[in-house]
């Protein structure tokens, strides 16, 4: 009898865990305040969610062979999707943004501070983050009902149960002429399956701008 209802009670937390995400996950903006959000317009070939906005034109990305990367900023316009987040936080991802996107760019591109010929410009700006909820993130992974939620979601490339995500526009010019050569906003979580991205409440935002960093690497190859 204890175990049945135990078990009531769990899948009663867990469906209740699965609505509250549904409901409350974040579509992104196209953000006003961004140089490029005139230009972006719907994605349509966004199957996964994660890039909502995008602008491109026709680019020979092998003709470029160092890269401009400009500090992260932090966007303060009306539309930042930060929530309550504690400035200690959007600084800290800010960093850590721009540690990993400099990584993951370095086998390709030469650093540099000069914008001559062959030499993109980048500019990331942070538009906003959610984090984990705080053991419930965690504890979502191991419970069967919410389990099965994250399966579907896993396949699916989508977000998993109270877990963090960022939120970020690329911003990509020729260092030269300085004309826009692409732009998206991109919204980057964990797999949902990632439990070490479910500990710590900017697990799962950095786990996501890894992932962004990684696609962008690739984006511009």
């Amino acid at each position: 009898m204890y175990v049945s209802v135990k078990a009531s009670r769990l899948a009663i937390i867990a469906v209740s865990c699965i609505a509250l995400t549904a409901c409350s996950t974040t579509q992104p903006n196209s953000y006003s305040g961004i140089s490029s959000s005139s230009k972006l317009m719907p994605n349509q070939n966004n199957d996964t969610g994660r890039v909502p906005y995008s602008y491109s034109t026709p680019v020979e990305w092998r003709k470029y062979n160092a890269i401009i990367i400009d500090p992260v900023a932090i966007y303060r316009g009306p539309d930042q999707q930060f929530g309550d987040m504690a400035d200690k936080d959007k600084d800290a991802l800010a960093s850590y943004m721009q540690t990993k996107f400099t990584e993951k760019l370095a086998p390709r591109f030469t650093l540099t501070r000069n914008p001559a010929p062959n030499t993109l410009r980048l500019k990331l700006t942070l538009t906003g983050a959610e984090t984990n909820t705080p053991v419930l993130a965690t504890l979502s992974r191991f419970d069967i009902f919410a389990g099965i939620y994250n399966g579907v979601q896993n396949a699916r490339d989508r977000e998993g149960t109270l877990t963090g995500s960022v939120i970020y526009a690329v911003e990509v010019y020729d260092a030269t002429s300085d004309r826009l050569l692409s732009a998206f906003v991109t919204k980057q979580y964990p797999r949902p399956w990632s439990l070490g991205a479910s500990m710590g409440s900017l697990a799962a935002s950095k786990a996501g701008i890894e992932k962004g960093a990684d696609a962008l690497a690739d984006h511009l190859k």
